[in-house]
């Protein structure tokens, strides 16, 4: 009995596994990224006081509207006639 005997040829050789290090520029990035977050930190310091101050505009703004709308409604015309629309709303009007 013989037996043949094929040659099987070897699989194709990969690289050598390189482990990653860190790039040269680590060090950089590191001091980049501490600029950036210091930077950062001192915008929104700057930037606390603007919300109250938006308020505060909007709260003026309310306060002119109401103060436009309290001399409107002392018209007496104003008044007879915001009656009159809500008579007829509710069915009671002529």
């Amino acid at each position: 009995m013989t037996t043949k005997l094929e040659l099987v040829p070897d699989p194709p050789a990969r690289p050598p596994l390189i482990l990653h290090r860190p790039y040269r520029g680590a060090r950089t990035l590191i001091r980049v990224r501490r600029w950036a977050s210091a930077r950062f930190a001192r915008f929104r310091a700057e930037e606390r006081g603007a919300v109250t101050a938006e308020y505060a505009i909007v709260i003026l703004a309310a306060v002119a509207f109401a103060g436009l709308l309290v001399a409107i409604l002392q018209s007496s015309e104003i008044r007879a006639m915001l009656v009159q629309l809500v008579e007829n709303a509710l069915g009671t009007g002529e």
